[in-house]
């Protein structure tokens, strides 16, 4: 009965004890990204698994910040201006609304290749947008 006692304490302090091994949603990683008119300023590779976007908009006008798996160009709605989000809503694995200030954004994230960027009229094309790659 010793010896077992024993061999059960060294297998709990081995592996640990517990509820579960912590929240199943928590994040993996924190990454900054600061957006401004016309410019997203984010890391060029970010982990993959569930990661937490800090999103700071400097504004001074409100910006969404939309997430994509992305190998190519994106395509463009009619008026040649923003992307077409319908067309690539499979891909999407992130939307932050339109808002300026502090926000987050969790998202889990598989290796790829991936592009950030605000939709709002004319700033995907005036720059507006930030290619990534997920390891």
């Amino acid at each position: 009965m010793v010896v077992s006692a024993i061999v059960l304490a060294a297998t709990l302090s081995m592996y640990g004890c517990g509820s579960g091994g912590g929240d199943p949603h928590a994040a993996s990683a924190s990454v900054a990204i600061k957006e401004r008119d016309f410019k997203i300023s984010a890391p060029r590779t970010l982990p993959s698994g569930r990661v937490d976007l800090s999103v700071d908009n400097t504004g001074p006008d409100d910006h969404e910040l939309i997430i994509a798996r992305a190998d190519q160009v994106l395509p463009r709605r009619a008026d040649g201006l923003t992307v077409d989000e319908d067309a690539i809503e499979k891909q999407t694995v992130g939307i932050l609304e339109p808002g300026i200030g502090a926000r987050d954004m969790n998202v889990d994230l598989s290796p790829g290749r991936y592009v950030m960027f605000c939709n709002m009229q004319g700033h995907y094309l005036g720059g507006m947008r930030r290619a990534f790659q997920v390891r």
